[in-house]
């Protein structure tokens, strides 16, 4: 299983060997503790939960601390679904180094959100003229409904909040990684800003021959 937790920091340059540049983001990777594992018919899935980062004991409520205190005080808790847990047992240590240079993983997260936005900014909308007597209509979104149903159909693409949703970016390279400051650097642009808890899943190995 190649699974890794982390937060993230920035954006950056990396050069391959060929002098082509590349966008890259820095994460700074969480040692992961497995904690459990679940996998029974009543539960209905299989799963590997793992716990990182350390929180305050007197902020952890006490059906946590019994059931992860022989582990540490976790700050975050995970489960990792439908993977493969190999020879893992509770209370291994997941590091950075799982992952290898030029593996292929996908990276999930929360977005930034933006509050409540217009359709022009939230949905690309080109707006209203700019012409002379078109007054206040510049960036509204123009006619919502439909003459006969008498109503506005679902999914209409209207103002609303954006952003602070739950975002997978697939096919992202594996560029270095630093045992030494724990950090991993992948392949373009991840979703949230910095500080964001980062999900980062193996889908590929560089070992792999398929």
């Amino acid at each position: 299983m190649k699974f890794g937790l982390g937060t993230k920091q920035r954006m950056t340059q990396v050069f391959d060997e060929s002098g082509r540049v590349q966008a890259a983001t820095i994460v700074k990777s969480l040692p992961l503790t497995v904690t459990a594992f679940k996998g029974s018919e009543e539960e209905g899935y299989t799963s590997v939960q793992v716990g990182a980062g350390e929180k305050n004991k007197k902020n952890i409520v006490k059906a946590q601390q019994g059931q992860f205190g022989k582990y540490g005080n976790f700050a975050v808790i995970k489960e990792v679904r439908d993977v493969d847990a190999g020879e893992l047992k509770e209370g291994d240590k997941i590091e950075v180094d799982t992952f290898k240079v030029g593996d292929t993983v996908q990276v999930s997260a929360i977005s930034k959100a933006k509050g409540f936005q217009g359709v022009v900014k939230r949905h690309g909308f080109k707006g209203g003229r700019r012409s002379h007597g078109n007054k206040h209509q510049e960036r509204t979104p123009g006619s919502i409904g439909a003459t006969g149903p008498a109503r506005v159909f679902k999914g209409v693409r209207m103002a609303g909040r954006m952003g602070g949703e739950r975002v997978t970016v697939k096919n992202l390279k594996v560029l270095q990684i630093d045992k030494d400051t724990d950090t991993l650097v992948l392949s373009g642009a991840i979703p949230g800003r910095r500080g964001t808890l980062i999900e980062v899943l193996g889908v590929k190995s560089v070992d792999s021959k398929e």
